[in-house]
């Protein structure tokens, strides 16, 4: 049986609507095959033969709907206008801050920055928009006024727990990796962020943490964040890590805040003792110096003073050899004003003294200066001899 031939159904029956309205008895009609569309002229398309054929395919669409008078021409116009909409679906504009990310079938295929551009259009290829600039910003341990939840207590490397809450500042760096690498890049920043602040603060006493070590962790934490990031290939940079608060666990804050008074008093009794010692050593370097000064003062006195002896004796040697029993005269007189210059005392010198009263000056007791007088001298005594005479 030839497979054109439609007279004998076969063993799967008769076409459906071939047999309806024959009578029985009459044979069946037989049913020419079809015949395939004549090969296009060799000059080229023809043009006509497609618009014809788009016509009988509007036709076959859109005929039920079409009003009486309306012309084809207008379903084409209206056809090439949903078509030039679709073609500008492509069209899209990357602000300064974002990257755009175009995936084709919803496979990562290129990125464009800023300005305005062009793809394939949807749903031949979508673009997705990343800020790229923007800092963005996650809490971990929420607000120092809020109850801080579990994840926020951590423990010390002595063994102590802290309450600590802190932020990251972070932003894409590579927006393709961002949204194709992880799942959900803001969740993988939290639990990152977390698990690495758990690493450094069980590496560091809680003293350190309280006061001056937390520079130190801060940065630690941001170090160990980006080696974990970029392991992951997460397309995130982190720009800083900031704690919050760190305090001793709500429980013991009473007894925590005992011992850094009572630490804080003994700081306060060793400043007292420093200063106190500084000031005694101070003092007694002071007193030593001055000490050292005065001797050093009066070596030189006597020194000078010896040397003004010795000097003057040497001047007054000559002079002893030229006349004698003057210079005696003279040293005697000299020694004795500074011996008794300044004594409340009249001398009276007996060397040749007569039975005529003295008469003593009115000022003689008024002052401290001491008055010598001495009696007239005797007729015939030469005034050159001298007391050792």
């Amino acid at each position: 049986m030839p497979w054109n031939d439609n007279a004998n159904p076969g063993p799967w029956g008769t076409p459906p609507g071939q047999d309806q309205g024959r009578p029985e008895g009459e044979p069946g009609r037989r049913v020419e095959p079809p015949r395939r569309p004549p090969p296009p002229p060799p000059g080229g398309p023809d043009f006509r033969e497609l618009r014809r054929r788009l016509t009988e395919l509007a036709d076959r669409w859109f005929g039920h709907l079409r009003a009486p008078g309306l012309r084809p021409q207008i379903f084409m116009a209206i056809a090439g206008l949903l078509f030039i909409g679709w073609t500008l679906t492509g069209l899209y504009t990357v602000q300064a801050n974002q990257e755009a990310v175009i995936t084709r079938f919803g496979s990562y295929a290129r990125s464009e920055g800023p300005g305005l551009h062009y793809h394939l259009p949807i749903p031949l290829e979508c673009a997705e928009f990343v800020s790229v600039t923007n800092q963005n910003k996650t809490v971990i341990g929420g607000t120092p006024a809020a109850a801080a939840p579990d994840e926020s207590l951590m423990l010390t490397g002595d063994e102590n727990i802290v309450d600590l809450s802190f932020t990251v500042q972070w932003h894409v760096s590579d927006a393709a990796a961002y949204l194709f690498r992880v799942k959900d890049p803001d969740d993988a920043v939290r639990a990152v962020a977390e698990s690495a602040m758990r690493e450094v603060v069980g590496r560091n006493a809680l003293k350190s943490i309280l006061t001056n070590g937390r520079g130190a962790v801060q940065d630690q934490t941001a170090a160990v964040m980006q080696r974990i990031l970029d392991s992951y290939h997460t397309g995130v940079v982190i720009d800083a890590v900031q704690i919050q608060s760190a305090n001793p666990p709500t429980p013991v804050v009473t007894s925590y805040q005992d011992i850094a008074k009572a630490g804080q008093e003994a700081q306060s009794a060793i400043n007292d003792a420093n200063t106190y010692r500084n000031k005694v050593v101070n003092e007694a370097r002071g007193d030593a110096a001055k000490i050292v000064q005065a001797s050093q003062g009066y070596r030189e006195q006597v020194v000078r003073y010896a040397q003004g002896q010795a000097s003057a004796f040497d001047q007054l040697y000559p002079q002893y050899r030229r006349a004698p029993g003057i210079t005696r005269e003279r040293l005697y007189l000299e020694m004795m004003e500074r011996v008794l210059g300044h004594a409340h005392k009249v001398i009276i010198d007996g060397k040749g003294a007569t039975t005529a009263p003295i008469i003593l000056p009115p000022d003689l007791f008024r002052g401290n200066t001491a008055i010598q007088v001495s009696p007239p001298q005797v007729q015939g005594q030469s005034s050159s001899q001298g007391p050792g005479q």
